[in-house]
């Protein structure tokens, strides 16, 4: 299903230029309304990150909301997993975050979670999609909805992710530098690793509406590596704007990402015993993942990018762990959605329990050289360029040139004006040039 505005992850976009606007907000507010307001509480959850937009988007959904007949609750700079939560605890009729996870602060979007605290439907983004078209129709004055603030939801949000921590376990061993983005985990991240024994060094944690993801959080481990090795901290721990993904740095420096993580969890849970089937990944997860995981007879399934289809494949093999390679984890036993603070959770705990250092417990994977190359594109002169002979052409080259041994992917992304390009295989030197080769022809073409 093609939605208008839906995409990869709700609505994202550019501030100002629609759909990311007031006006469109305001009217996204009450088809959501209409749409969503079938469980009796007539209440909304609305979540934001860091971003100077999201004080004017928040207030402009809130009154569509209320123009609907049915009352916002505000939770402030928060988690996009804690919205999910707290949408869940409270039984609203859905939750809205405010966020454009990893993308830089010009950037805003916005997400929605079911009254059981997941992401929603094609269906029924199809069916807000439908009411946004319609003549917005404000309900009486005596039935407007109200705005509310909840005061206490980082604190019940804390409560939770330290809840999923095993109670016979602490951390008052472990030395973590944390990486909270200038986004929306600072006044919380810290806060449940010190309450669980850690000593905590936290950087980029004082935002200012435009420093999110700015050079730092899951997609910049530069500064999080160095205060690492600085510190001789134990482990290093990136979250990205809104807190959905997480990224690691062992003791000696190296990257900890996705695949990394999910295979430590999955092999944890095999040697208690208590796996559950398989595990999920994407079409982007190291081909050196899946070899590990058969390696130890543990199933591996691929889904395309995007945690709604690995949450969809684990519902229908009735597994339990999913994950992308960039560090969204998908853990059902624990929690609904991709959350960054609660895996990081989870691989701390193997750590302690096993008495090993997140370099041991990544030894046994062996992913094979991957280069992963973004390049910008602006979709107004060709907007299907991947489509095109010439990349056709030079991509039949490239997998002809690797022999069978590695993978090429070439994707528009879902969230960003980016063209996105893969190559994997056994040879870096192979890989490093048919990356080369491949961004040549990318660019060539788009540029035509």
């Amino acid at each position: 299903m093609i939605h208008k505005y839906f995409g990869t992850d709700g609505i994202r976009g550019r501030v100002g230029t629609l759909p990311i606007t007031p006006h469109f907000a305001l009217k996204l507010g009450w088809a959501a309304g209409k749409v969503l307001s079938c469980n009796g509480s007539k209440i909304i959850l609305i979540g934001k990150d860091t971003r100077n937009s999201g004080y004017m988007l928040e207030s402009a959904i809130g009154a569509g909301i209320s123009a609907a007949g049915l009352s916002a609750y505000f939770t402030g700079p928060i988690p996009t997993p804690a919205v999910a939560y707290l949408t869940r605890f409270l039984q609203a009729e859905a939750g809205i975050v405010i966020s454009a996870s990893h993308n830089p602060f010009y950037d805003n979007g916005i997400k929605f979670f079911s009254i059981e605290g997941m992401k929603l439907s094609n269906n029924i983004e199809q069916a807000i999609e439908n009411a946004i078209e319609k003549p917005l129709k404000c309900v009486r004055s005596a039935e407007l909805g109200q705005s509310h603030y909840i005061v206490n939801a980082a604190s019940d949000y804390i409560n939770f992710c330290k809840n999923t921590f095993p109670n016979n376990l602490n951390l008052k061993k472990i030395k973590i530098i944390v990486d909270c983005a200038n986004g929306s985990t600072c006044h919380i991240a810290p806060n449940v690793l010190r309450d669980l024994g850690a000593t905590v060094i936290p950087i980029n944690y004082q935002p200012n509406g435009i420093n999110i993801n700015k050079n730092c959080g899951t997609t910049d481990l530069r500064v999080l590596r160095k205060t690492v090795l600085d510190e001789k901290a134990d482990i290093g721990i990136a979250y990205d704007g809104d807190g959905d993904r997480v990224v690691m740095i062992d003791h000696i420096g190296n990257k900890v990402d996705g695949d990394h993580i999910l295979y430590i969890l999955a092999t944890d849970k095999m040697r208690q015993g208590k796996l559950m089937g398989g595990v999920v990944g994407t079409i982007m997860s190291n081909l050196g993942l899946e070899l590990s995981l058969k390696k130890i007879g543990i199933p591996f399934a691929r889904v395309k990018i995007g945690d709604r289809y690995i949450f969809e494949k684990l519902q229908k093999e009735g597994w339990k762990i999913g994950a992308e390679k960039s560090g969204h984890i998908i853990l059902l036993e624990k929690t609904t959605t991709g959350d960054g603070i609660i895996a990081g959770l989870q691989v701390l705990s193997v750590m302690v329990k096993n008495h090993k250092s997140l370099y041991e417990l990544c030894k046994d994977i062996k992913l094979l050289p991957q280069i992963l190359v973004n390049i910008y594109f602006s979709n107004k002169k060709n907007p299907n360029p991947l489509s095109s002979l010439e990349i056709k052409q030079a991509i039949d080259k490239a997998k002809k040139y690797l022999a069978g041994y590695g993978r090429v992917i070439l994707r528009q992304s879902g969230t960003e004006p980016l063209i996105r390009i893969m190559i994997e295989g056994e040879d870096a030197k192979k890989v490093k040039y048919i990356a080369h080769f491949i961004s040549d022809k990318v660019r060539k073409v788009i540029n035509y």
